[in-house]
């Protein structure tokens, strides 16, 4: 796992928090939507971005969102070490799927603050094109190469055995943790059912915001609303 890059803000009473950004699916630190959000992000706190197994300048192969916890929870272990007192997770699509999971299972590497951006609520979801293109990439041999070779993702060919704890049944196991959930009305990957269930699961403790729109991910996020989250984390992270 390559830990690429810590921003620091200008404010020092910003430095105790940490936001740590979880990328999508194909992505990862380098990529200049992820830089864009980092930087929009450092101005409410320390930011580190990095890239989960598999993706980019990291060694191993992806597993789309399983094992991606213990990336995450080795960061999150981390920015602790560095001696912030508080962390805040921000995940996009695939990212927030795995902050969700890493905040409910993952006691030790402890979180103040989680917001999924663009997650969905459920496995194996193949109801839009940009869903069903993204199970043959994974799925078939011909996928895996393109995704090695085209979009910097090496993807592991085994299937998930036993499957992972779903976003919308680690939501409950979150709280009391602030969570905030994140999705665009003209999200092509997900539609609005997603963020609606996992903001039911969340029940009191959690927060959506439908974003009027917005598409999918990191991409997708304006420097506004970018900044709209900075502001909610600083004011819920402890």
């Amino acid at each position: 796992m390559a830990i690429d890059s810590v921003y620091e803000p200008g404010a020092d009473d910003s430095r105790d928090l940490v936001l740590v950004i979880a990328h999508g699916f194909t992505g990862d630190a380098d990529r200049p939507h992820v830089r864009r959000a980092a930087r929009a992000l450092s101005r409410h706190g320390s930011v580190i971005t990095f890239s989960f197994r598999g993706h980019g300048a990291s060694g191993g192969r992806s597993t789309v969102g399983d094992r991606e916890v213990y990336d995450l929870a080795a960061v999150v272990g981390w920015a602790r070490d560095l001696g912030h007192g508080r962390v805040a997770t921000v995940g996009f699509s695939m990212g927030g799927s795995v902050v969700l999971r890493q905040a409910a299972i993952s006691r030790e590497a402890r979180v103040d603050a989680v917001v999924s951006v663009s997650a969905p609520a459920r496995w194996f979801y193949r109801g839009t094109a940009p869903m069903r293109r993204l199970h043959w990439l994974v799925t078939r041999p011909s996928g895996r190469l393109l995704g090695r070779y085209g979009l910097r993702t090496r993807i592991h060919h085994r299937q998930w055995d036993p499957v992972p704890l779903s976003p919308v049944e680690a939501v409950p196991r979150i709280a009391p943790t602030p969570l905030l959930i994140v999705h665009g009305d003209q999200d092509g990957y997900f539609p609005l059912d997603h963020p609606r269930m996992l903001a039911a699961a969340a029940g009191e403790h959690g927060e959506l915001w439908v974003e009027a729109g917005m598409g999918h991910a990191e991409n997708a996020a304006p420097e506004p609303l970018l900044g709209r989250i900075g502001d909610w984390v600083v004011a819920r992270a402890g």
